[in-house]
């Protein structure tokens, strides 16, 4: 055990991060998230409205982007550390235990951007439009569920004497197993360790990835899916060198957390379609949804058949014969009608 005493300060750890109503279990990791995602709705659809956007399109395409994102990064997540589910002695039920943490990022904005794909084609409107506008929201969300890594004691690195090293305290459950990594047991008291809050700084670059795309942003008017392509590229920066820090067990390949590479590889991508993306941004029409078509189109006539603007100004046979009548008798004809 770590001595305390040695430190002028520190970063408490909470002493739960579940609490119980009734049978209802009040995880905090779970809270975390839904905050984030609240804030990413609420916030991109101002953004998309600012951007000449329809309000409440944001909402509606996150119930196709929010499934989706979750259940990619939780395939990622087991799959990139799938000894932990399906090796000797694991249970690959745990595998579903979602409330324990574990959500790969890299999986959830894959698989969050086909379901946003599929909510974009169903409105008619562009996806790179709808990723730049949601790109500082999505990252300020995944900067608000790091908060839950901390009520869950997990995404920290190794041990440190800096003053804003975390403390990593043991637990107890229910069963009298005392452990630093029992996500629902109750803090002991006991410090078992001093260490770096990986978790903390990953937030801490997040906030200042999102002030960047704001600032980007607004002073060069990004789009089609440059800025997104920026969050991703920032992102990844930050994440490669944090994966460096993190102890917590993880695949490697040659020594290095599988993680590494892959923020590698996603920075490349980003940036390379940074630069040679389309530039400017889209005009407001574009961002607006498909309109219901003519009346003769609904009726399963062609849209070719439906009349067309011009065709109003054309006169009529009844109107060329009524103009070869004599004046007197068209007035006639008019009176007959009244």
């Amino acid at each position: 055990m770590t001595d305390t005493t040695t430190f002028l300060a520190y970063l408490p750890s909470p002493p739960q991060g579940v609490w119980y109503l009734g049978p209802i279990a009040l995880r905090a990791y779970a809270l975390c998230i839904i905050v984030g995602i609240v804030v990413a709705i609420v916030w991109g659809d101002r953004r998309w409205v600012a951007r000449g956007g329809e309000k409440g399109t944001v909402l509606d395409i996150a119930v196709w982007a929010v499934p989706f994102g979750l259940i990619g990064g939780r395939l990622y997540h087991v799959a990139t550390d799938w000894q932990k589910y399906f090796g000797d002695g694991a249970d690959p039920i745990d595998a579903l235990k979602i409330w324990e943490g574990g959500l790969g990022i890299w999986g959830a904005v894959a698989f969050g951007a086909v379901g946003a794909w599929i909510g974009c084609r169903r409105r008619g409107i562009p996806l790179p439009a709808f990723g730049d506008a949601l790109a500082p929201a999505i990252l300020l969300a995944q900067a608000i569920g790091r908060l839950g890594n901390w009520f869950n004691q997990e995404l920290y690195g190794r041990e440190t004497t800096l003053p804003w090293g975390l403390e990593i305290y043991e637990r107890r459950n229910d069963a009298g197993q005392v452990s630093p990594g029992l996500i629902d047991g109750v803090s002991t008291g006991q410090v078992a360790s001093i260490v770096h809050p990986t978790f903390l700084y990953e937030l801490l670059w997040n906030v200042l990835i999102v002030v960047l795309l704001v600032v980007v942003d607004r002073r060069f008017r990004i789009g089609h899916g440059r800025l997104f392509a920026l969050y991703v590229a920032g992102y990844s920066l930050g994440r490669f060198w944090i994966e460096l820090m993190r102890t917590d067990a993880a695949t490697q390949i040659a020594g290095i957390r599988i993680n590494s590479f892959t923020s590698a590889i996603v920075f490349a991508l980003g940036v390379a379609y940074f630069v040679f993306a389309r530039k400017g941004r889209e005009a407001p029409e574009e961002l607006r949804p498909a309109r219901a078509r003519p009346a003769a189109a609904e009726d399963g006539a062609k849209p070719e058949d439906a009349a067309k603007p011009e065709d109003a100004a054309k006169p009529t046979a009844a109107d060329e014969k009524a103009a070869a009548q004599p004046v007197d008798e068209v007035g006639k004809a008019k009176n007959r009608d009244h």
